[in-house]
């Protein structure tokens, strides 16, 4: 009992605790953010009971609770009623009952069957008393502590355990007739988290501590004992605790070890002749135990007043106007606008107050602003812009003041899209190189997931540009910044162009013309065959046939020569170029694979025979 009484009493002290904390809070902050109101809680746990008594081979198993809170609070203080309603249920321990009749060894035996009867034990508990709570600043998160009083109940918990000997007798091993619902004088100390995820409902989990002072009073009924035929129904005689006496004997004459046994003689609690009263052997029992649970919170008509000194404070505050800045970023001379540009705003402490892009029509505008100086900076394409200022004395009349920022480097910007030649396919990954053919340098980005790429290009100056990706032969540009005038252009738009080199896939290579009946390589076909070169470099694992065909005029024989020279030719030139001959086959097909309908004897224009007279690259398929 004294070891309860220390357990409220802390839980007590803990309660105390948190009131002196939430009151060093300070008031304007504690008027802020706590407020009254009503919740109502519903929540399912387990209970743990502790039962302190004499009852030898009897346990008592923990059982589902479930319960009702009210509660009203007045910012962290509040008033908070309980019921609760738990199972329990009483087993038996005794495990292996062997019989003696007198300790002699040879009858030892164990017995045949053990057979438990029982009824479960129902509390309850109904009480009142304060809570304290703490409640975070969003209303989210709350920690609650509660010490309740009230009336508790317990009712139910006989339980009779009984063994069949080897000829049938039956014995009683133990037997408690429980409690008949007995009201004591009970209390909890309770603590629990909620969360709220709204401003009504939230979750909660807690757990608790439950004491039944004074001690519960075991029934006098006996109704499984009279069920059972043991005492007739209004018998005087009450039997509450009941257990066959309990001895050690050896087993066997040569073996030292012990067994338990119950022999004939019965003994009622500790009256071994049986001549106490049924109110001498009924005894009260000390009950506690302690909880988990977790369920639903509703809560609802928090208070909307504010303090009168908040309500005061609000009203001399003086209400400061705030200001919007609306930037445009442009390039300084041919006027364009610049989408996606990245602006930034500086109050007059140099502190980036603001930050964001431009939109599709270079505009961005900042805000909730106060009157003060501030910078206005901007970057795009990796470069600095020029800034521009907003002078406190310009936000006036509540208007929103308007300010340019300038792209003011010479440079052009090229942007730019790989796709896939011959159509509107863009290519993602792919790794794009811009030469200065003047200065000997180069740059390189890759494309993004739409294909696209931009680069920077200096005035007067000429480029190559094209693209690398495994498996893929870019078309290689070239771009002179001559033909832009700075003044009225900033950027450059441009497509590079990129056939998907798969293996056994003929990609026809343009622009390479032989004089008639030659197979010199001439200058103009040499762009295109430096195309091929490229991708030998940019895939040194790959293989390719260069294929070379005629039209149809002239004998088979003349143009299979024909086209094997100009095959061999094509060949020679990509090997100059610094490409290993062993992976270059060079092969003609003279007139065997047309295009079209102009074979022998069929009249075809010089358009026509010029598709079929062609040179064409296909990646050699791996053995």
């Amino acid at each position: 009992m004294k070891t309860n009484f220390k357990i409220i009493l802390a839980m007590l002290l803990i309660g105390m605790g948190f009131q002196n904390t939430k009151a060093q809070v300070s008031k304007v902050a504690d008027k802020a953010t706590q407020k009254t109101e009503w919740q109502f809680s519903t929540r399912l746990g387990y209970d743990f009971p502790s039962y302190k008594e004499d009852f030898k081979y009897i346990d008592y198993s923990g059982g589902m609770m479930g319960g009702l809170s009210a509660n009203h609070y007045w910012k962290w203080f509040g008033l908070q009623a309980d019921f609760d309603y738990i199972k329990n249920s009483p087993k038996s321990n005794i495990n292996n009952p062997f019989y003696d009749n007198g300790g002699a060894i040879p009858t030892a035996v164990a017995y045949t069957d053990l057979s438990v009867t029982k009824n479960d034990i129902a509390r309850m508990f109904v009480g009142a008393g304060p809570s304290f709570r703490h409640l975070s600043k969003n209303n989210k998160f709350q920690a609650e502590l509660s010490l309740l009083a009230g009336l508790g109940t317990i009712d139910g918990g006989e339980i009779l355990v009984e063994a069949t000997r080897k000829d049938a007798t039956v014995d009683i091993l133990t037997y408690h007739s429980g409690w008949d619902k007995q009201n004591l004088f009970a209390g909890k100390a309770q603590a629990r988290f909620t969360y709220f995820f709204n401003q009504h409902w939230g979750v909660h989990a807690g757990a608790y501590y439950m004491n039944y002072f004074g001690g519960a009073q075991e029934s006098a009924k006996n109704d499984i004992l009279i069920s059972k035929g043991y005492l007739p129904a209004g018998s005087p005689q009450q039997v509450y605790y009941y257990e066959k006496g309990t001895t050690s004997i050896q087993q066997g004459t040569t073996n030292a070890s012990t067994i338990d046994a119950f022999n004939s003689k019965a003994i009622i609690r500790d009256n071994q002749g049986g001549s106490a009263t049924s109110d001498e052997l009924r005894r009260k029992t000390d009950l506690s135990s302690v909880g988990v649970f977790a369920g639903l919170t509703y809560r609802f008509g928090p208070s909307q007043k504010a303090p009168k000194e908040i309500v005061e404070e609000t009203k001399a505050a003086p209400v400061e106007k705030k200001y919007c800045i609306q930037t445009t970023a442009k390039d300084k001379f041919t006027k364009e606008i610049l989408p996606n540009t990245d602006v930034s705003i500086k109050d007059s402490k140099g502190i980036v107050v603001k930050t964001a892009k431009t939109d599709a029509f270079g505009v961005v505008q900042f805000c909730d602003l106060l009157p003060d100086d501030y910078t206005i900076d901007g970057m795009f394409n990796d470069l600095a812009l020029e800034g521009n200022a907003a002078k406190k004395s310009e936000f006036q009349n509540d208007k929103t003041i308007v300010k340019d920022i300038l792209y003011a480097d010479r440079n052009f910007i090229i942007k730019g899209k790989a796709i896939i030649c011959n159509t509107n396919i863009a290519i993602n990954g792919v790794s794009i190189v811009l030469k200065n053919n003047q200065l000997a340098t180069q740059k390189t980005t890759n494309t993004s997931e739409k294909g696209e790429f931009t680069f920077q290009a200096i005035e007067n100056t000429n480029y190559s540009i094209y693209g690398k990706k495994e498996n893929y032969m870019s078309q290689t540009m070239i771009l002179s910044t001559k033909d832009y005038d700075r003044n009225k252009s900033l950027f450059i738009q441009l497509e590079i162009c990129m056939d998907a080199a798969d293996c056994g896939t003929a990609i026809a290579l343009k622009n390479i013309h032989y004089d008639i009946g030659k197979y010199f390589i001439r200058e103009d076909a040499k762009p295109e065959l430096n195309r091929l070169v490229q991708f030998m470099n940019d895939n040194p694992g790959v293989k390719v046939e260069l294929s070379s065909h005629t039209d149809s005029r002239a004998s088979n024989g003349y143009n299979q020569t024909l086209s094997q020279n100009r095959a061999n030719a094509a060949v020679d030139y990509i090997t100059s170029q610094g490409i290993s001959r062993a992976r270059l086959t060079g092969k003609g097909y003279g007139e065997s694979k047309l295009l079209n309908r102009c074979a022998d004897g069929v009249e075809c224009s010089e358009a026509d025979h010029q598709a079929n007279r062609r040179t064409e690259v296909k990646v050699i398929c791996p053995q």
